[in-house]
């Protein structure tokens, strides 16, 4: 079950961050404005705070865990929002990401 609820967190967490940086970016860069920019700040923040209920106490390894989830995360919001077509070696980086996650994150440990 922790596991379960920290995949979920890390999902979670991708969405507010990713979303909150798409939602920057198209307020500043698309023009729209600032409400876009306001509701990305605060995504962002949730992403901060939705960090914190990770099961794992470690800053450093949530962190750079998240950094992989991130990611995978980012080519699938861009595939699905943005109707990117990532190649092989996009797919492959990502891969290579979301392993390096389950390393740091659900190895054992003694």
């Amino acid at each position: 079950m922790t596991t379960l609820r920290s995949l979920l967190l890390f999902a979670v967490a991708a969405v507010a961050e990713i979303g909150g940086a798409w939602l920057v970016w198209q307020g500043v860069r698309e023009h729209r404005g600032i409400v876009w920019v306001g509701a990305g700040v605060i995504a962002l923040g949730l992403y901060g705070f939705v960090a914190t209920l990770q099961p794992d106490a470690h800053f450093g390894r949530i962190l750079a865990a998240y950094g992989g989830i991130f990611v995978a995360g980012s080519l699938a919001w861009g595939i699905v929002v943005d109707k990117f077509r990532p190649d092989r070696w996009d797919i492959t980086g990502a891969i290579i990401c979301l392993f390096g996650v389950a390393v740091m994150m659900y190895a054992p440990r003694g």
